[in-house]
C-alpha cells in the first residue's frame, strides 16, 4: 500500500534499490545531492546532475524533461553519506515557466524495482520558487527512510546549493543550466584542481556505469575502485592525488567559513506561521558507537530550519517509530496465536491424537513454536524500545520550555519569549508494551480546537479511585497547568486568560492564576458573571469575523484586545442556562479561527439533561484527562495511546515562579 506523504512526514524504505519517479507537467531538471549527517554538501562531486549524472549508488537524468526516473542503490552510497536529497529545478533562459507557482504541482513517487509504489508526495504550496528539494532519503538508526520535504527556493539552484553549504553553489548552478540549454549535458567541465588535502577514507562502493565521461567522485577513481593506500581515517595524503576539490567528502568545514552568496537575495527560511532570520545551526555530531552497536542518539537529529523544529520533528519521529514497532509486535503475536490455534485444531481433528501421549506431544510442540515466535517478536520490540529510550534520554533534557515537562531544569532559566513557539506540550503518550518510554504529546500553535478536561472518570489505570469531588479538583488543576504553559510560551501581552467559576468552587486550584496577577479580571461567578464574559467574547468573535470578511482587519474598534483569548469554564453545566450553552457552542466552533479558545472542565454525564444539543460541543474539543487514561487513538495504526497529563511535581513552586515572570512582563509591556 502506498504511503501518501505530507510535508515533513517520513516513511520506512523496504529495500536499498529504488527508483524515484517524477511527473511535473513541464520540463524540469532533476538531480540529487549527497549530504553528511548535518545535510552539508562538501563539494560538487557530491551532486548528481545532468552534467554528472552518476555517483556511487545514484543516477539521474541527463536532460530536462516532464517525467524522470532516478535510480538509487542505497547500499552503494559512501558511508559518509547520510542524506540523499532529490531536487527539481526549472530550466532558465527558455520560454518555459519561471516559477513552480505557474505550473501544476510536481508529483514524486518512490518505487521498488518491481514498480510498486512505496511512498508518494505531491509538492503543493509553491509560488515564486524555481527550485525545490522534493524528497530526502536519510539514515536513521542503521535503516533508511524517506521524508517529504517540499522546500522551495526563489533563487533557484544557486540558492538551494548555498543553503546546503556548497562553496561552489553559483558556479555549479550556472554549469547545470548551460549544459541543459546546450544539450551537451556530459561536457560540463570539472572545477580546477587544487592542492592535495588530507581526507579520511570512506569505504568502498560500486560506481554505476556511465556512457560518457564524468568527473571522478573522490575517494574513488573513474572506474569506481577505492583509491590505493592505507585504509582508515587519518592516513595523511592518501587521497590527495585524486581529490581535486576543496571541501570534498570527509574534509572538516571551518565554522564561519564564507561561501558564495546565494543569488536572488537572502534565503527565506520560512515555516508555517514562523520565520527565522538566519540559517539553522547544524545538529551536534553523534558520539561514536561501539563496533556492532547502533549509532548513539543525538538531540536534534531531524530536519528543520531551527533546533526547535528539528526537535519537534524528532519527537514525532519517535512517536512514529514506537507506533510502528508496537504494531509489528502485535501483528507477530496475532500471527503466532492464529497459527497455534490452527495447529491445535488440526491435532484435535484426528481422533488418534485425542488419546495417548502422541497428541500431548503435538500440542506441546505447537505451544513451543508459539512461544518461540512470541519470544522473537518480543526481542525485536525490546531492542527497538531500548533504542528509543536511549534517544528519549538525550532528547528530553534538550527540549525548549514549550516542549518540556514541568520538572525539566529549563524552567528554572525561564524568560518570557519574544516569539510564539511552533508547538506546545500537552502531556505524555505511551503504550502498554513499551511502558519504559514516554513520548511528548505536542500540538501546533496557535490552537486549532478547544480543550476538554474530562472530570467524569473516577478510576485511573493504576487502580486508584477518586470520587467526583476529587476528579473536579484534579481537572481544574490540570486546566490551570495548561493555561500557565500557554501564558508562559506566548510573548507578553499576546495571550489573555478568562475564567468562569459559577459557584466559586475552584478557588484553591485557581489560586496560582489569581495570586500572580496574570488574569485581567477575577474569575466570574454566578449566572450574571458568566453571561457577561460570554457576551464579551462572542462579541469579539463577531467583530473580528466581520472585519476579516469585509477585508478590513484594521477597522476593529479602538481598545479591542487583539491577543489570543482563552476561556476556562469550570464545573460545567452548573450555573449555565440555554443561552450560555449556545454561546459556548458558538465559541467552540467559530472562536479558534479568530483567536478565541475554549477550555472546558466538565463531566459529560452531568450535562446529559441537554440531550444531543451538546454532542457537537464535545466532538469539537480535544478530550484530555486529569489522570492517566488510554482514550487517545491514532488513526494511523489504530493504537489506543495512554495519555498522562503534564502535572506540576508535588511541592514544586515552578508554576508560581513562571507566572510571576509572566505577570511582571505584562505590567512592563503595559497589559
Amino acid at each position: 500500500m502506498t504511503a501518501e506523504l505530507t510535508r515533513g512526514q517520513n516513511h520506512p524504505l523496504p529495500g536499498a534499490r529504488l527508483e524515484i519517479r517524477v511527473s511535473a507537467g513541464t520540463p524540469v531538471v532533476a538531480g540529487a545531492t549527497l549530504g553528511d549527517e548535518n545535510g552539508t554538501i562538501h563539494g560538487v562531486e557530491w551532486v548528481a546532475h545532468p552534467g554528472a549524472p552518476t555517483l556511487p549508488g545514484l543516477e539521474v537524468s541527463r536532460q530536462a524533461a516532464a517525467d524522470h526516473r532516478l535510480a538509487v542503490d542505497l547500499d552503494a552510497v559512501p558511508d559518509a553519506v547520510h542524506r540523499v536529497s532529490v531536487l527539481l529545478a526549472l530550466p532558465t533562459g527558455g520560454r518555459g515557466p519561471a516559477c513552480f507557482g505557474a505550473v501544476a504541482a510536481p508529483f514524486v513517487a518512490v518505487t521498488g524495482l518491481d514498480g510498486d509504489e512505496v511512498a508518494s508526495y505531491t509538492i503543493t504550496g509553491l509560488e515564486a520558487e524555481s527550485a525545490v528539494v522534493a524528497l530526502e532519503l536519510y539514515r536513521r538508526q542503521g535503516a533508511w527512510k524517506v521524508r517529504a520535504v517540499g522546500q522551495g527556493y526563489a533563487g533557484g539552484l544557486a540558492e538551494l546549493f548555498a543553503d546546503q553549504k556548497l562553496p561552489q553553489a553559483h558556479q555549479l548552478a550556472g554549469s547545470i543550466h548551460e549544459a541543459v540549454a546546450s544539450g551537451l549535458a556530459r561536457s560540463v567541465p570539472a572545477p580546477p584542481a587544487t592542492a592535495p588535502a588530507h581526507r579520511p577514507d570512506h569505504g568502498t562502493a560500486a560506481r554505476p556505469g556511465s556512457d560518457g565521461p564524468v568527473p571522478p567522485a573522490s575517494p574513488y577513481d573513474p572506474q569506481g575502485a577505492p583509491a590505493p593506500g592505507p585504509q582508515g581515517p587519518g592516513a595523511p595524503g592518501q587521497h590527495g592525488a585524486q581529490q581535486p576539490y576543496p571541501g570534498g567528502p570527509g574534509e572538516p568545514v571551518t565554522a564561519g567559513q564564507p561561501s558564495a552568496p546565494a543569488g536572488g537575495g537572502p534565503i527565506d527560511y520560512s515555516h508555517p506561521r514562523r520565520q527565522t532570520a538566519a540559517p539553522p545551526p547544524p545538529p551536534p555530531a553523534a558520539p561514536p558507537a561501539e563496533p556492532g552497536q547502533p549509532a548513539r542518539p543525538v538531540a536534534g537529529d531531524a530536519t528543520g530550519w531551527s533546533m526547535e523544529e528539528r526537535l519537534y520533528n524528532q519527537v514525532w519521529g519517535m512517536f512514529e517509530d514506537l507506533a510502528r514497532t508496537t504494531a509489528a509486535y502485535r501483528s507477530a503475536v496475532d500471527f503466532a496465536d492464529s497459527r497455534m490455534e490452527k495447529e491445535l485444531d488440526q491435532i484435535l481433528s484426528d481422533p488418534r491424537n485425542r488419546i495417548g501421549g502422541q497428541g500431548d506431544a503435538a500440542r506441546e510442540a505447537a505451544r513451543a513454536r508459539h512461544g518461540q515466535l512470541v519470544s522473537q517478536a518480543r526481542e525485536v520490540l525490546d531492542r527497538d524500545v531500548a533504542q528509543l529510550v536511549a534517544e528519549a534520554e538525550v532528547v528530553e533534557p534538550a527540549l525548549p520550555a514549550a516542549f518540556a515537562r514541568w520538572d525539566n531544569p529549563v524552567w528554572h532559566a525561564y524568560r518570557v519569549p519574544m516569539e510564539i513557539p511552533m508547538a506546545l506540550r500537552l502531556g505524555d503518550l505511551h503504550l502498554p508494551e513499551a511502558d519504559r518510554i514516554r513520548v511528548p504529546m505536542l500540538i501546533r500553535l496557535p490552537l486549532e480546537r478547544g480543550l476538554w478536561i474530562d472530570s467524569g472518570r473516577s478510576a485511573s489505570l493504576d487502580g486508584s479511585f477518586a470520587d467526583s469531588h476529587e476528579m473536579r479538583r484534579l481537572g481544574l488543576e490540570t486546566a490551570v497547568a495548561h493555561a500557565a504553559r500557554l501564558l508562559a510560551v506566548y510573548p507578553a501581552g499576546e495571550f489573555t486568560v478568562h475564567v468562569i467559576d459559577p459557584a466559586g468552587s475552584g478557588a484553591q486550584a485557581l489560586a496560582p492564576l489569581v495570586q500572580s496577577g496574570v488574569l485581567p479580571a477575577p474569575p466570574a461567578q454566578g449566572a450574571a458573571g458568566a453571561a457577561d464574559v460570554l457576551a464579551r467574547l462572542t462579541q469579539r468573535v463577531d467583530l473580528v469575523q466581520m472585519a476579516l470578511r469585509g477585508g478590513a482587519p484594521d477597522a476593529l474598534p479602538p481598545g479591542l484586545d487583539t491577543s489570543q483569548q482563552l476561556l476556562i469554564v469550570n464545573d460545567f453545566p452548573h450555573g449555565f442556562d440555554d443561552r450560555a450553552v449556545n454561546q459556548l457552542r458558538y465559541l467552540a466552533d467559530e472562536g479558534p479561527a479568530v483567536g478565541v479558545h475554549l477550555m472546558m472542565v466538565a463531566d459529560r454525564e452531568e450535562s446529559a439533561g441537554f440531550g444531543p444539543l451538546l454532542d457537537p460541543l464535545w466532538r469539537s474539543l480535544l478530550r484530555l484527562t486529569p489522570v492517566a487514561d488510554d482514550h487517545l487513538a491514532d488513526p494511523w495504526v489504530g493504537h489506543a495511546w495512554t495519555y498522562e497529563p503534564p502535572l506540576v511535581p508535588p511541592g514544586s513552586q515552578v508554576l508560581q515562579q513562571v507566572l510571576a515572570q509572566v505577570a511582571a512582563a505584562r505590567r512592563s509591556w503595559g497589559g
